[in-house]
């Protein structure tokens, strides 16, 4: 079973992907790890993250041991992957990493902004898991300053709106919905709640 779970930044996809992952005894991937990987390697090596050829010649190089760094989770790792991810390159060269650990025995979840649409349009189940912008900067701005990060709510609220226009704007595989995935709304959900709301999508996909 291959379950494909898209959606912006702050939105949940990722703490669900996990837990569907664990529940369904499946393995799990954070392909923005891939994206923020690469931003990551080009800093360091003083490369420039907007240059579209350079970046398809990090992507091309990427190794499973690359997704293990601790700073890439990150927000400086979030904006670097979202000028990243907008190379054709870039994406072109990731798409068989994906698609091979996907069709992986027993199956994937996979989260991420094109997996349903471009990555695995075959998945078994599609979930778009989506919030209001407002909601999903409250969100990241208490987890940055749970963790002694003093960053003021409007910064982060700015930030998401920027990054959710490049996201979808982008010319490849942009942030979209599949026409064949549940929308799943986590604004007045927590955790809990939209994990179980999740377990509903995909029995009932299953039935």
């Amino acid at each position: 079973m291959i379950i494909a779970i898209d959606g912006p930044a702050a939105a949940g996809k990722g703490t669900i992907a996990l837990k569907l992952a664990k529940h369904y005894g499946l393995n799990h991937l954070d392909t923005g790890l891939l994206y923020r990987a690469i931003g990551r390697l080009m800093t360091e090596q003083g490369l420039d993250v907007d240059n579209a050829a350079e970046a398809g010649a990090v992507a091309r190089k990427l190794k499973a041991k690359d997704l293990n760094h601790p700073d890439l989770r990150g927000r400086e790792a979030g904006e670097l992957a979202s000028r990243v991810a907008v190379h054709p390159e870039v994406r072109a060269a990731l798409v068989d990493f994906q698609r091979d650990f996907a069709r992986t025995p027993p199956g994937a979840v996979l989260d991420g902004r094109d997996i349903g649409t471009a990555i695995c349009p075959e998945a078994d189940i599609k979930i778009f898991v989506t919030a209001s912008p407002e909601v999903r900067a409250r969100r990241r701005t208490d987890e940055l300053n749970a963790k002694g990060r003093d960053v003021p709510y409007e910064r982060i609220l700015a930030e998401i709106l920027e990054r959710d226009e490049r996201d979808s704007h982008r010319s490849a595989a942009p942030l979209r919905q599949a026409d064949d995935a549940v929308r799943l709304d986590t604004t007045a959900l927590d955790a809990d709640a939209a994990f179980a709301a999740a377990i509903e999508i995909v029995d009932a996909g299953h039935e």
